[in-house]
């Protein structure tokens, strides 16, 4: 079952990236994770009364409002560090997310065994060359190299708090709703600041009403990955699910494949592969 989540959490995971690369291609960053946000607490809202998942609030929920502080900032950092260095080289690195919930399922005693070791070295390697990491080129500028750091550092941390804000499934819904209040407070607060300083937070033909649906697909499979990776962790092994949730660029490359034609380049397929062969291992052992 962790393995089935987990993959799960990916494939979502790597869905939303793609979308949303193609939505801030035409709509300011800000705007697209505000907006579907916004989408996915109105829906995840009315779950929360249908469920009556209110009578699940508690201390736990501070984990959700953390983590819905800490992933816009690290979402932001990411899409800055694209905007002023090769993605070749941004890409591969932000993977690094993956060291905090490793690291957290370590601290907490678990003691993968060989095969699995195994497959997180392989799989992680798979990952980081399935990004396309740009091996030679002009040098990257510090502050690229530290809003990628502070990118992956901001997402491994939301994994790990998303797994501690909830032990039911109600309580899971609960805990997603308010991540997402307080996502829409973070990113609305930053995108008006952005409009303050001379920013857009609409193109100028005005608000894309007809890429609402895609919005909303983006929102909801955001949302729906958050949710499976914190049933993949509580499932089974912490160090195993990370691993196996942190493919999504695997995803995203071959989403580009499918849908824009992109061409993958021979380190790219070679990652894909390796990435496959890793999670058939962890999956194994």
């Amino acid at each position: 079952m962790t393995a089935f989540f987990a993959l799960t959490t990916s494939l979502l995971w790597g869905l939303a990236d793609f979308g949303g690369g193609l939505l801030t291609r035409r709509t300011p960053a800000l705007t697209v994770v505000v907006v579907s946000q916004s989408i996915a607490a109105a829906v995840l809202g009315a779950i929360v009364l249908a469920t009556g998942g209110w009578s699940e609030a508690g201390p736990r929920l501070w984990f959700a409002v953390a983590a819905g502080l800490v992933g816009p900032v690290a979402l932001l950092c990411f899409y800055k560090a694209l905007a002023l260095g090769p993605m070749g080289v941004v890409s591969p690195l932000a993977t690094l997310s993956v060291a905090v919930p490793v690291g957290v399922g370590l601290a907490l005693g678990e003691r993968p065994g060989l095969l699995q070791v195994a497959g997180i070295a392989v799989a992680v390697t798979g990952v980081v060359l399935a990004g396309g990491p740009q091996l030679r080129g002009a040098a990257v500028q510090r502050r690229t190299i530290l809003l990628t750091l502070v990118a992956a550092l901001g997402f491994g941390t939301v994994f790990a708090l998303i797994t501690e804000a909830s032990t039911t499934v109600t309580g899971l819904f609960l805990a997603l709703f308010v991540q997402r209040l307080t996502n829409i407070a973070v990113g609305g607060a930053a995108l008006a600041v952005s409009v303050r300083r001379g920013g857009t937070a609409v193109p100028e033909g005005g608000f894309p009403w007809a890429s609402l649906p895609a919005l909303a697909f983006v929102g909801l499979a955001d949302v729906a990955a958050n949710g499976t990776y914190a049933i993949a962790a509580r499932s089974g092994p912490v160090t195993v699910a990370a691993v196996l949730a942190s493919l999504y660029p695997v995803v995203t490359s071959l989403a580009a494949r499918g849908f824009l034609s992109e061409r993958l380049r021979a380190i790219q397929a070679a990652g894909a592969g390796l990435a496959l062969l890793g999670t058939l291992l962890l999956a194994t052992g």
